[in-house]
């Protein structure tokens, strides 16, 4: 399966206010100047003292009001949102489907070409085929990617509906910005106004001016930044939930990528290694039939010659061993040897035996002639 890399955006900078009311284009600033003088000369021809004069600025001073209540309900709706997403099990299914699928693909990878060699049973016959085991493997995969291509699909699913909803959302965020760009813009044409009449009711009515710079300036002020510091976690939101859609983007395309690239690949590998298995099954077989060959060639050549030394060997030996008839006679000699010496001894032997013999009988005869005797008196 072919690399690829999502890259994603770069995060979202702060938005300071003071830039915030330019981010919104607007085309009706002279209607918007033209309120704010309407505001200062209403100001002016009222009395400080007088419940019109508050009355006329309490109106000035709730500028953006309800604008601003609704960009806090939408950020209440971006922050469960948020939540939602961080323990949405979408996001997690689609990280775990992604890392099973790399952990399939990536065991069904061969690696080692060398492998599909084939194993050789005694050396002759084949015991084992690697193709037909990844053949094997390919196949049993089929199913658990499919199932993890389902898993994918629903995520993909899911994040296009979430697009779906930022979309939405954005349009109201913008909608509810062009107001508020608005409403800040006419908050300073409206500063703007009431610090030239003031400036010009410093020298004629300073108590007119003091009145307009304590309970007007201030107050519009306060108001301006308020609606500018919304305005800008508002935009801040807004380029947030755009890097959320890009991502998403990115998301959605990647696993279309990595579903078509897997699936493909699957199929491709099932069909090479069908047909490596049945190749590798030919030449297994080529070569169980020409190493048994080779090996019954060499076995006869070694019996012929090793028997044909033999046989040489048994011509060219007598009967009977030329040592086997030297050490024969040698023992004959010397058992005859052994005899003579046996024989020569025992001549000496009986000799020795016969003169005793003798000399013993002689020394009897006396003894017996006269036990006769005496017998022969009685």
């Amino acid at each position: 399966m072919s690399d690829f890399v999502l890259t994603p955006p770069d995060p979202v900078e702060p938005v300071p206010a003071d830039r915030a009311a330019g981010l919104i284009p607007l085309s009706d600033k002279a209607e918007l100047s033209a309120r704010a003088e309407a505001f200062v000369s209403s100001l002016a021809a009222v009395d400080p003292q007088s419940p019109d004069f508050g009355r006329i600025v309490d109106e000035a001073l709730v500028l953006g009001e309800s604008e601003m209540r609704v960009a806090a309900q939408i950020a209440g709706r971006l922050l469960d949102r948020t939540l939602a997403s961080v323990s949405s099990p979408h996001g997690a299914q689609v990280s775990t489907s992604l890392t099973e699928l790399r952990r399939s693909v990536r065991e069904l990878d061969p690696q080692d070409l060398s492998k599909l060699t084939g194993r050789k049973l005694f050396g002759l016959l084949p015991g084992g085929n690697a193709a037909r085991s990844l053949l094997a493997r390919l196949r049993a995969a089929d199913e658990p990617v499919n199932r993890i291509v389902l898993k994918l699909r629903s995520g993909q699913d899911a994040l296009k509906r979430d697009n779906a909803a930022i979309k939405g959302e954005r349009q109201r965020l913008w909608d509810l910005m062009t107001r508020l760009s608005r409403d800040a813009a006419l908050a300073a044409e409206m500063d703007e106004a009431v610090e030239r009449q003031v400036a010009i009711l410093d020298l004629a009515e300073p108590a007119l001016a003091q009145a307009l710079r304590a309970d007007v300036l201030f107050g519009l002020r306060r108001r301006h930044q308020d609606l500018l510091t919304q305005l800008a976690v508002c935009a801040q939101g807004y380029l947030a939930l755009d890097v959320v859609r890009r991502n998403n983007d990115e998301l959605v395309k990647g696993i279309e990528r990595a579903v078509s690239t897997t699936v493909t690949a699957l199929r491709i590998g099932v069909a090479v290694a069908a047909a490596l298995a049945g190749q590798r099954e030919v030449i297994d077989q080529v070569d169980a039939v020409r190493g048994l060959t080779d090996s019954i060639l060499k076995s006869n050549a070694t019996l012929m010659s090793v028997q044909g030394q033999d046989v040489q060997r048994i011509a060219s030996t007598p009967a009977v061993g030329i040592e086997a008839v030297r050490t024969s006679f040698d023992q004959i000699y010397a058992a005859i040897d052994a005899i003579d010496t046996f024989k020569a001894r025992a001549a000496d032997s009986m000799s020795s035996t016969v003169s005793a013999l003798d000399a013993e009988i002689r020394r009897a005869h006396d003894h017996l002639s006269r036990v006769r005797e005496t017998g022969d008196q009685q």
